[in-house]
C-alpha cells in the first residue's frame, strides 16, 4: 500500500513563544457556494521548530509529518521569506555572548 504524498503549506509565524513550536497561520480563499464571493479563512497550525530559529512574520514552509505531540503535525521545512537583519543582528548578538561567557586570566 503506498503512502500518500505529505502535505506541504506555506504561511506567516504568527507566534514563536513557545520552546520548540512556532504557530503558523494558513490564509486561504475560496469562492461561497450561494453566494459566488471570495471569502478569506485562516488556519493556524503549530510546527515543530527545533532550534528556535524563526521568528514573528516569517514566510515559512511546514511539511506534515507523524504526530510529535497532542497538536503538532507539521514540522518547519524551511524560509521562504524572512528578515534577515534580524538575524544577523542575533547572532552577532550570540557571538558576543560566547566571547564574554569566557573568564580572561
Amino acid at each position: 500500500m503506498a503512502r500518500r504524498p505529505r502535505k506541504k503549506l506555506i504561511g506567516v509565524v504568527r507566534s514563536a513563544k513557545q520552546d520548540k513550536t512556532v504557530v503558523v497561520e494558513i490564509v486561504r480563499f475560496f469562492m461561497h457556494k450561494k453566494y459566488k464571493k471570495y471569502v478569506k479563512t485562516r488556519t493556524r497550525y503549530q510546527a515543530h521548530d527545533p532550534e528556535n530559529y524563526y521568528m514573528d512574520g516569517d514566510r515559512v514552509e511546514i511539511t506534515e509529518t507523524r504526530p510529535l505531540s497532542k497538536h503538532k503535525r507539521f514540522v518547519v521545512s524551511k524560509l521562504v521569506a524572512g528578515s534577515a537583519e534580524r538575524r544577523l543582528q542575533e547572532l552577532e548578538a550570540r557571538q558576543s555572548l560566547k566571547g564574554q561567557a569566557a573568564p580572561a586570566t
